[in-house]
């Protein structure tokens, strides 16, 4: 890298690099099995739709095939944290939607990475707390909404 080129860029660019890393680990660290991981993905990804959910949309929010998150849908539907139900929209549509027992592990996976934040944070001061939470939810809503773009630039 020459000289010129490095004078350019930002001083935090090194942190920069480290982000998706970071976010891995982030991921990893969760105080759960890989079992509950992919269940509070599913019950987020289904809770956080803005439209009815099928197992294809569910497929393509989560970045698998469809083979994928039928099996995981089949798992949660027996574990009574979802069932399928007639579109409102295309009867003849089947979508996805949480039962009360998925709200209530969705509330407890939250309760769970909640404290998890709070123990590995405990350093900090609240005022960090909050800021890195609100970026960080900011993060989430911004990259959903980036996601849906370019998915929509791709059709």
């Amino acid at each position: 890298m020459s000289s010129a080129s490095s004078s350019e860029r930002p001083p935090d660019d090194p942190v920069l690099d480290q982000i998706g890393p970071a976010l891995s680990r982030l991921r990893r660290r969760a105080p759960a099995s890989g079992k509950d991981l992919s269940r509070n993905l599913v019950l987020n990804v289904i809770a956080d739709a803005p439209d009815e959910m099928t197992v294809g949309g569910l497929a393509a929010e989560m970045g698998v095939a469809q083979p994928v998150a039928s099996r995981t849908v089949a798992a949660c539907i027996e574990e009574g944290l979802l069932r399928r139900a007639a579109s409102q929209v295309d009867g003849r549509r089947t979508v996805l939607e949480l039962t009360e027992h998925g709200e209530a592990e969705r509330d407890r996976f939250a309760a769970e990475q909640r404290k998890a934040f709070q123990e590995i944070t405990a350093a900090w001061t609240p005022e960090e707390r909050i800021q890195f939470a609100r970026l960080l939810v900011r993060y989430g809503t911004d990259a959903a909404a980036w996601s849906k773009k370019r998915a929509a630039s791709r059709d």
